[in-house]
């Protein structure tokens, strides 16, 4: 039987929600399509599937053609015709004997259906009752069959369209195939707990394991047992993970004494340790930690699955406390935007769920870039930056066509902007608005973009950071970036406010109280702390006019404060669930310190080698990497691969002391570590596609050894570490002068051995006298 459209997609709304499903065309007369098999088949899987059109009574004329069309973010094998013994090879003939023409392009068609087949009759038509019988993957000749995308999807859908008359105007059939994409085998489990919490303040324990892929996996049972480092209320001893279910949730746990948790899940029956959750830090204060993923796209307009399941999969399986859904504006119609709002509504439960309406305004980058606008309430009149894909124009005077029309129609709007860069980048210095735009995106799925923030240090911006996934695969929260284009895992923003309201959040955002990662949770603490004290502001001074003081010993991250102080000491506190490698310390462009929680004498035969940046800013920002490290007069006895998402690239030892590569960067960073038999007296040798370098690895040391690439940031690094890291917490305190005239943004990145990174809000000081 053909998979349907996910159930929970109301059908009614189908074609009103879904902007690119135009009314399909009469069967009768352009026919129906039929696929085999059907049913649920693995993520990256192998297949054959037979589609099967059979022509209506208009028949198909000479140099007519159907399409079968794919989502564009679907990482499944890309089509071919030319290698019958390679993956995804594709066949067709007609049911009087004929091969049609076959033609594969990954944008030949209307977004979000990019991925196009086209199979085209020459020299013949077809009439009524006639077949095309195509085979997606054919085994014949050769050929393993055709790859499965990386993610799950409740309905795969392979989308036919006929042009019937040959006039190059293709008509939907009604009823396309679907089949069914489902978890593999879990290979690692996944505890999350917050990071954050006080005393008495309720909160939970998600549990998951995933597959090879990062989704979450229902194929497996276990009884769990619980190990908690402190005294939890609520936490059974045991748990029982069942086949179907994709995760277990504990609600409502409590902890009443000031402490640090660690809870270790273990095979109740062999003992085995399967994860670790934490640290949760327990203490009293103000404020809690929340969080979040607040920009993502479904399958209504260029991502996968729906956006009910988006929001399930953010709360149920990713564990966040809060989630935004940002849709492109141009594919959101009036019907959508309904329907944005109803959900958010629905999802909407505060002290457990925080959830935002709101949309991503895609303007391109001339006229600003990409934004992302969050409303505090349903209802809100859209302002989109056209409607390039939406027949409906009867609105179009509610457009915003540039960011600074957009910064003007919000402007009495109850709403925060994101910047952010996705395949469209955001110019800041084009358009910014500091009463709206208070935060700056700089890491997603699609890299990881410092000068987002940076560019408007000069300029006199006053945001903070945030880190979201941006994704297209239905997985807010823990977003994978699979076997394609995407070349880094999804971020998340950590809020520190206190509590789980929307309120709250607002408030947060509009202080810049909060910070954002690669996708790791870790607590992070960042003050300022003054010999006098300073004045910090409520507002930011230079956008509002009504902004208020008062005296402060000590600020925290987000806060603009004006001091008479010279210099100011910065503490900077983090508490990791993986060891710490560094903690840079900047103000400003500039970094003014590295911190290591170990030292050169700790080093052992360790050595880390690392490749990152992009080819530019825009769309084509990926950059390809090739490359070999030879340690000469060494032995490697281990490697560990860094943020090598995806499988099937190569990454991997030669021999006894040669480690080879073939890898993307987006912005951010891959790599590996070598652990070394003996490197006295050995050589190290890297030559890659952007850059070479050779030398002793004697000279190796403590500080980067960094090769220059080109391109935006684009370099190889390599430097040394201990044998074994044990340092998961850092607290440091810095003494940092400040510049007389101007903003001193200070901020931190912090690095963990495992490939992560975290970046603060900037604390915004300046001089009074500046």
């Amino acid at each position: 039987m053909t998979a349907k459209m996910p159930e929970i997609v109301d059908p009614k709304l189908v074609g009103e929600v879904w902007p690119m499903a135009a009314p399909a065309a009469d069967p009768v007369l352009y026919g129906h399509a039929h696929l085999s098999p059907t049913g649920n088949f693995e993520v990256r899987s192998v297949q054959c599937f037979t589609l099967t059109y059979t022509a209506g009574r208009f028949g198909l004329d000479d140099n007519g053609a159907i399409r079968i069309v794919f989502r564009f973010f679907g990482d499944w094998g890309s089509l071919q015709t030319t290698d019958p013994t390679g993956y995804n090879y594709v066949t067709a003939i007609t049911s009087d004997g004929a091969r049609p023409a076959l033609s594969f392009d990954p944008i030949g068609h209307s977004r979000p259906w990019l991925k196009t087949l086209t199979v085209r009759v020459r020299g013949g038509y077809l009439s009524e009752g006639d077949t095309i019988t195509i085979k997606l993957g054919d085994t014949e000749f050769g050929s393993p069959g055709l790859k499965m995308q990386t993610m799950v999807e409740s309905a795969l859908e392979f989308r036919v369209l006929v042009d019937a008359c040959a006039v190059g105007h293709f008509h939907p059939i009604p009823e396309s195939p679907a089949v069914s994409i489902v978890p593999g085998p879990p290979v690692r489990w996944i505890a999350v707990l917050p990071t954050l919490r006080r005393r008495g303040e309720t909160f939970r324990l998600g549990i998951k394991a995933e597959d090879l892929w990062g989704n979450p996996s229902d194929r497996v049972s276990r009884n769990l047992r619980f190990e908690s480092s402190a005294a939890i209320e609520g936490l059974p001893d045991h748990a029982t993970f069942k086949i179907g279910e994709k995760s277990i949730i504990i609600n409502d746990l409590k902890a009443q004494s000031e402490s640090k948790i660690h809870i270790k899940i273990f095979d109740q029956d062999s003992g085995e340790l399967l994860c670790e959750a934490g640290p949760l830090l327990i203490r009293d204060g103000n404020v809690g930690s929340y969080w979040g993923d607040m920009h993502g796209q479904s399958g209504e307009t260029i991502g996968i699955t729906s956006a009910v399941e988006y929001f399930q999969f953010a709360r149920d399986l990713a564990f966040l406390d809060a989630v935004g859904h940002q849709a492109n504006d141009f594919q959101i119609n009036n019907a959508f935007w309904d329907h944005i709002n109803k959900l958010t509504k629905d999802f909407q439960e505060d002290g457990k769920f925080v959830t935002f309406p709101g949309y991503e305004w895609s303007g391109n980058t001339s006229v600003g870039g990409d934004r992302n606008v969050y409303f505090r309430e349903e209802g809100r009149q859209i302002r989109r930056s056209s409607h390039a894909l939406l027949p409906n124009q009867s609105d179009i005077d509610t457009d915003a066509n540039d960011a600074k029309d957009l910064f003007r129609d919000l402007a009495d709007e109850d709403c925060v902007i994101y910047a952010h860069v996705g395949g469209r980048f955001a110019d800041v210095k084009f358009a910014h608005d500091p009463k709206l735009e208070t935060g700056m995106e700089i890491h997603s799925a699609w890299g990881t973009f410092e000068w987002l923030l940076t560019d408007g240090f000069p300029l006199g911006h006053r945001c903070g950071v945030v880190c979201n996934s941006d994704g297209h695969k239905g997985r807010p929260g823990a977003s994978y970036p699979g076997a394609s284009m995407f070349g880094a895992y999804g971020g998340l923003t950590c809020f520190i406010t206190d509590a789980l309201t929307r309120d709250s959040f607002f408030d947060c955002l509009r202080k810049r109280h909060h910070y954002g990662t690669t996708g790791n949770r870790l607590h992070l603490e960042v003050h300022a702390e003054f010999k006098n004290p300073a004045q910090l502001f409520d507002k930011d001074p230079n956008a509002f006019e009504d902004a208020t003081s008062a005296p402060a010993q000590s600020i925290m991250m987000g806060d603009i404060a004006s001091t008479d102080d010279s210099s100011v000491t910065l503490r900077v506190e983090a508490v990791a669930g993986t060891a710490i490698e560094r903690i840079e310390i900047r103000n400003g462009i500039k970094t003014v310190e590295t911190v290591r929680p170990y030292t050169e004498s700790d080093l052992g035969t360790r050595y880390r080698v690392i490749w990152q940046g992009a080819e530019y800013r825009g769309r084509g920002r990926q950059t390809n990497w090739s490359g070999r490290a030879k340690f000469s007069g060494a032995a490697i006895t281990r490697m560990e691969k860094i943020n090598a998402w995806n499988h099937e690239r190569l990454l991997s030892v030669q021999g006894s002391d040669t480690v080879v590569w073939d890898a993307i960067t987006t912005g951010n960073y891959g790599g590996f570590d070598v652990w070394l038999d003996d490197a006295t007296g050995a050589n190290l040798e890297v030559t890659s596609n952007h850059g070479k370098f050779s030398g002793a690895l004697s000279d190796i040391g403590l500080e980067d050894t960094v090769i220059d690439c080109g391109g935006l940031e684009r370099k190889i690094r390599i430097f040394r570490l201990p044998d074994e890291n044990l340092h998961r917490e850092l607290a440091y305190s810095a003494q940092i002068e400040l510049a007389p005239k101007g903003d001193n943004p200070l901020w931190v990145c912090v690095t963990t051995e495992d490939g992560f990174q975290a970046w603060s809000s900037p604390i915004f000081l300046f001089k009074d006298s500046a």
